[in-house]
């Protein structure tokens, strides 16, 4: 991925080394996505270059860790971390959404989650409502998509990959009274995941930009989409995860090779929040901003990035209000720049480097 370093220094520059409030990148690139895939030597000096080295005196509990080394994506399956932002277009860095409180529990909205919009396909019956888990505003958590997880984090979510842990991790996960998030890439093509045959030739799109191995998924195809990610949650049902955090759910901003429209997306995000409840599982709607005034009913949390960094944490405000968490990363900006509005917005905040290993720094 050595071909990303200039464009992420141009970026950076352009973006005025992430500080709050710069300017938007121009439309048509892919949000990066935190760092869920893995990053070459080149790629990995970028990084560094996107990341703010220290933090200020915001409490973090985690400064010290160690940072696990970016392995080289052809090196295994597993070495294929995948960024938080994953669902922007082309050229575009995820945003993300503002630290969140440190407690676990809520400074602001209703004590009960919102039921799911009547129109809604993923609408289910009271009582699958009340059995599904929903964490609340300010919930902690820790989100590592690449290398061993590290189940010594103190928080009680964990959003790790699906396909790159098995059962005995979720399991380890709970015993020490974590909830899991099973992650899972529903609006691309990857070519190192088990079932990448399943796809067939005529739903793949265009090259996601700087991800290797990626092209766009025509999501107007529910047809042949809907057997192949119900496949793929039945597994994190297997393995026993709580929830699911589907990435690229906004496909349709960006330059995917077909022309999908705002009301394709809603479609196809529904579907997705369907086949998690119809499973058991919370599902959480991944950036995807501007529609979240008609899918907060449909889904049970949020997770965004860089929202902080390009100033639309307000936008995530409905998920707070309905008693609803929004998981929220930064990685350019240092805690002390986000963390006091993030928490004020009932956030659960924390900064992240690129590459999604264990390393963090919470508000």
């Amino acid at each position: 991925m050595a071909d990303r370093t200039t464009a992420e220094r141009l970026e950076t520059a352009r973006l005025n080394s992430g500080l709050p409030g710069a300017a938007r990148p121009e439309p048509g690139g892919p949000r990066r996505r935190g760092a869920r895939r893995a990053l070459g030597a080149g790629a990995l000096t970028a990084a560094a270059l996107l990341v703010v080295a220290g933090c200020s005196g915001s409490g973090s509990e985690d400064e010290d860790q160690a940072d696990g080394p970016e392995r080289d994506g052809r090196s295994s399956a597993s070495a294929r971390p995948r960024p938080g932002h994953r669902d922007t277009a082309p050229g575009k860095p995820r945003r993300g959404t503002s630290p969140a409180p440190s407690r676990d529990t809520p400074s602001a909205g209703p004590s009960t989650p919102e039921s799911a919009s009547p129109s809604s396909p993923s609408s289910g019956k009271p009582a699958d409502r009340a059995a599904r888990w929903q964490p609340r505003p300010g919930t902690r958590w820790q989100w590592q998509l690449d290398g061993k997880v590290d189940t010594s984090v103190d928080v009680p979510v964990y959003d790790i990959d699906g396909f790159e842990n098995d059962a005995a991790t979720v399991e380890r996960l709970h015993a020490d009274g974590r909830k899991v998030v099973c992650y899972v890439n529903v609006g691309a093509y990857e070519d190192w995941r088990p079932d990448a045959k399943k796809f067939p030739k005529a739903v793949l799109g265009a090259d996601n930009e700087g991800w290797k191995g990626e092209k766009w998924l025509d999501i107007r195809r529910l047809d042949v989409l809907e057997p192949i990610m119900a496949e793929r949650f039945d597994m994190c049902r297997k393995k026993g995860f709580d929830a699911v955090e589907p990435d690229l759910t906004e496909g349709f901003r960006n330059e995917t090779g077909f022309p999908l429209t705002a009301a394709h997306q809603l479609a196809f995000n529904r579907l997705i929040a369907r086949l998690a409840h119809d499973r058991g599982m919370s599902v959480g709607l991944k950036n995807d901003l501007d529609q979240i005034p008609d899918l907060v009913g449909d889904f049970d949390f949020a997770v965004n990035e860089q929202c902080a960094e390009f100033g639309e944490c307000d936008k995530l405000a409905p998920f707070v209000k309905r008693g609803k968490a929004v998981f929220h990363v930064e990685y350019k900006l240092d805690p002390g720049e986000f963390c006091g509005r993030t928490k004020d917005l009932g956030l659960s905040s924390m900064q992240k480097k690129l590459g999604l290993n264990s390393w963090r720094r919470p508000c």
